[in-house]
């Protein structure tokens, strides 16, 4: 059977309060639909998928479906006003002699995963309508018109309703047939369809996940930001990823910083599995990533050598723990132009060379852009700029195929924090390997715009 993905995009983001549908906002560096698209497009058993697109944006659709070159991207339908009549525009486009199944998904559910589609798909092998809910974790109330309790429904027996909803295309077509024939005919969604005009064809349901929340509110964006970050924890691994392992011997890397810590771990590694690496640092060869001439010089000298840059890693900093009354203002310019300053111009002396290759370029943040830390103040919120600048950054240059991420690590043993803490317990801080491998499987992972959080692994 046929599984054909139906993305429900025809929304226009009126409880948003956006003048931009909510299925075309920025999350993670994409928007919001590209997310829910990759899911279905990089999914096995998805033989073709169809947008449902509000009228006004098909063009704007159309330009997603060329720049992201989705090969099972096959139709961009008009939808309707009401969200029924989405659904029945994909029912009418496929409606022919030969039964498929129609797997209906929200755009705006970005974080859909692939094994909430399989089980979808495997559930349709027994049933011919399914949906897809979680556990209800509140009490809910019924209430009459005048906010008085009615009834108070066992919480064991409820559920969150999600999506996908899926269907034999036969089902949900004559379930509509119905549907439409009924004067008082109201729905929210199509699984609701067939258990009310199909009562004998049984839905079946499979668990959804917590995290596959719908953008319905301007605050729900920051929450999906949230989650995409940790869906990074598989970048944190003992060992280099398979399509690390595979890309590295093919690629050129440099790396600022290099010369110790961190920067010399990714180094070593990228080494240890062929890449052909360049270091730069003050210490090394007299390169200071806040001096732009000597940052463009060197990116020089490494396209001349090997006619090509691949990833581009700024590793440089330094930790400043001193009250600002007391700072001088040397020191504070020192601080900000290594930390800030210093990936400003690596990352604009990289672009040219990252958009040849359609590369990678990663910089570092920390645990506290968060939030300013007493005796931190130019470090934290140095910090939290490169949070902002490489989101920023992410959306600017998506469309020339460039990557940008940053790296999160919570406290790391350096030789740098060594210097301004001490020796602190075994077990408290995380090892320079641990971070530079997470570094070096997100350079060559799909995601662009994220903070990559990489933590101790504890219990």
């Amino acid at each position: 059977m046929k599984n054909i993905a139906i993305i429900l995009a025809g929304g226009v983001g009126r409880r948003l309060g956006d003048t931009v549908p909510k299925q075309f906002l920025k999350v993670a560096g994409k928007q919001v639909i590209e997310h829910t698209l990759d899911a279905f497009q990089n999914h096995p058993q998805i033989d073709e998928i169809a947008v449902v697109s509000n009228s006004d944006f098909v063009g704007h659709m159309e330009n997603i479906a060329v720049k992201n070159n989705y090969s099972k991207l096959k139709k961009i339908l008009h939808g309707g006003q009401e969200r029924y009549q989405s659904s029945l525009a994909a029912i009418r486009a496929y409606d022919g002699p030969q039964d498929v199944n129609l797997i209906f998904h929200d755009a705006v559910r970005p974080l859909v995963n692939e094994r909430i589609i399989s089980d979808c798909i495997r559930a349709l092998e027994s049933y011919k309508a399914v949906d897809v809910a979680i556990r209800t974790t509140d009490t809910i109330i019924q209430v009459d018109g005048t906010e008085h309790i009615t009834g108070i429904p066992a919480r064991a027996m409820l559920r969150n309703g999600q999506t996908p909803q899926a269907f034999r295309l036969s089902t949900i077509k004559k379930a509509y047939e119905l549907a439409l024939q009924d004067p008082e005919f109201k729905t929210t969604d199509d699984c609701g369809v067939v258990f009310r005009y199909l009562p004998h064809e049984p839905v079946y349901v499979v668990e959804g996940e917590q995290f596959n929340i719908k953008l319905t509110y301007k605050e729900d964006l920051f929450l999906l930001d949230k989650l995409f970050q940790l869906r990074t924890a598989a970048l944190q691994n003992d060992a280099v990823l398979p399509e690390a392992e595979r890309r590295l011997p093919s690629s050129v890397v440099v790396v600022f910083g290099g010369s110790y810590g961190i920067g010399l771990d990714i180094v070593n590694i990228c080494k240890e599995h062929g890449a052909r690496v360049h270091s730069f640092s003050r210490s090394q060869n007299g390169v200071d990533v806040s001096d732009a001439s000597l940052v463009a010089k060197a990116l020089k000298s490494v396209f001349e050598k090997e006619g090509r840059i691949d990833a581009v890693i700024n590793t440089a900093g330094v930790l400043d723990k001193e009250p600002l009354a007391t700072m001088s203002y040397e020191d504070i310019s020192k601080s900000i132009n290594i930390n800030y300053l210093g990936s400003v111009i690596v990352s604009k002396e990289a672009y040219p060379y990252l958009k040849l290759s359609k590369g990678a370029l990663l910089l570092f943040t920390s645990s506290s852009y968060t939030r300013g830390r007493s005796l931190y103040s130019l470090y934290s919120s140095s910090k939290a700029a490169i949070v902002n600048f490489v989101q920023a950054l992410s959306e600017e240059w998506y469309d020339c195929g460039i990557r940008i991420n940053c790296i999160n690590p919570e406290r790391t043993k350096t030789p740098m924090r060594v210097r301004s803490f001490g020796n602190e317990p075994e077990g408290t801080l995380l090892e320079s390997a641990v971070v530079a491998t997470a570094a070096i499987n997100s350079i060559f992972s799909p995601m662009t715009g994220e903070v990559i959080d990489v933590k101790i692994k504890r219990g």
